[in-house]
């Protein structure tokens, strides 16, 4: 129905407006993406370290943060040298993620046949049956599934997207969600609660009491797994902030195309920065709390757009169809997941819900006002000129 790159983004501007758009466009810039790909980088470098520090609970925090930074350099150079790269790396460390979940389940369920069944014996003790503690939890557990919109922000890269677009997502969401759980269902057997919590590199733990002299072979699949991941978040993401760049929410700087490689080299750039100073903490549950929350909010956004859309243009042509149902469930989920956790975590969504409502003041300042300063409009076109002629750059071409 909307055949326009930028998932959400594209959504919430048709349904709402361009300030509603616009604040999603600023907390994903801020929040959302830098942080999403801080967090996997993190993810790689704790498992590429942990065979170094087999005595330690996790690697010292230092070299973890100097390989995370090193590693979203280099596929940020990647993505801005050439898309044909970046999807070969795509398909290659994913090759690798279902080889390390697949060596998991296959050891957990041979955990499991040979009489080991003394962690599910009573799989619910000491559980906080609080609802808000169940949609903090819910956080830390849907961070697995992160990236499961990304095709939606590369919808005009996409050949033939309304048979392509559902076709990717019904072979793919099933897939991952019965790998995912099997993996789960194969690190409860083996590790207890307890060990689970205090490891930095789950698969690793496992791989110690399971693989034997193969042990090597898990933080060298889930590093490459990780690696992946973060390839695809930089692809994505970057494309995010060129649609809003391209629909004049972001300076017109980040919709700028290299002229020889056709990739977005100043978004890329931009992302590759934000990302790097996330590194300012290592504190993975915070930062996932805080992408979570706002996450959740404007999936609950974008829903409701598609529902809104429903409602306000009934006739409208819609080549993809569903089921009224799901949206409806999935935005009372969202609910859930928006609203219970202020309880819980208060600081670090009351940070969240600041940072948006910064976005504010600087969409009416930035973007709304048709009069803009003279030295700010200065100051953009002379970084303009500098960053076409670092970036070797020239805006998209408008077709008729």
């Amino acid at each position: 129905m909307i055949p326009k790159s930028g998932g959400d983004y594209a959504y919430i501007h048709e349904a709402f407006g361009p300030l509603p758009a616009f604040l999603y466009l600023w907390v994903a810039l801020v929040i959302i993406m830098p942080t999403g790909n801080t967090v996997i980088a993190l993810t790689f470098a704790n498992y590429i370290l942990q065979p170094l520090f087999p005595n330690c609970e996790q690697p010292p925090d230092i070299p973890v943060r100097l390989i995370a930074a090193a590693v979203i350099f280099f596929l940020t150079w990647v993505n801005c040298t050439n898309v044909k790269w970046a999807t070969k790396v795509q398909d290659v460390f994913t090759a690798a993620k279902v080889l390390a979940l697949v060596i998991i389940i296959v050891a957990g369920i041979y955990h499991l046949a040979t009489g080991n069944l003394e962690n599910y014996q009573k799989p619910f003790d000491n559980t906080n049956w609080d609802l808000a503690a169940f949609a903090t939890a819910f956080y830390q557990g849907l961070f697995s599934f992160a990236g499961w919109n990304y095709l939606n922000f590369v919808v005009e890269e996409l050949k033939n997207p309304y048979r392509n677009l559902p076709r990717a997502i019904m072979i793919s969401m099933p897939l991952v969600t019965v790998v995912y759980f099997l993996a789960n269902v194969a690190y409860f057997a083996v590790l207890t609660q307890s060990e689970i919590l205090s490891s930095s590199a789950v698969a690793v733990s496992f791989g110690n009491r399971m693989l034997g002299v193969m042990t090597w072979t898990m933080p060298f699949f889930v590093a490459c797994s990780t690696f992946g991941s973060l390839n695809g978040g930089i692809f994505a993401s970057s494309r995010l902030f060129f649609v809003g760049a391209r629909q004049g929410h972001l300076p017109q700087i980040l919709a700028l195309i290299n002229i020889k490689n056709y990739t977005p080299v100043p978004s890329l750039v931009f992302l590759g920065i934000m990302t790097v100073f996330m590194l300012i903490t290592s504190d993975m549950q915070v930062l996932i709390n805080y992408i979570s929350f706002t996450e959740s909010l404007f999936i609950l956004l974008s829903i409701a757009a598609l529902l809104w859309l429903r409602i306000k243009e009934p006739n409208r042509h819609r080549p993809i169809k569903v089921w009224i149902g799901f949206p409806i469930l999935f935005f009372t989920i969202c609910l859930f997941l928006v609203v219970l956790p202020i309880v819980q975590r208060p600081i670090e969504l009351g940070v969240a819900i600041g940072i948006i409502s910064i976005g504010i003041p600087v969409y009416f300042f930035a973007i709304h006002r048709e009069e803009k300063s003279k030295w700010f409009m200065k100051f953009m076109e002379r970084a303009m000129y500098v960053s076409q002629m670092l970036c070797i750059s020239l805006p998209e071409e408008k077709q008729d």
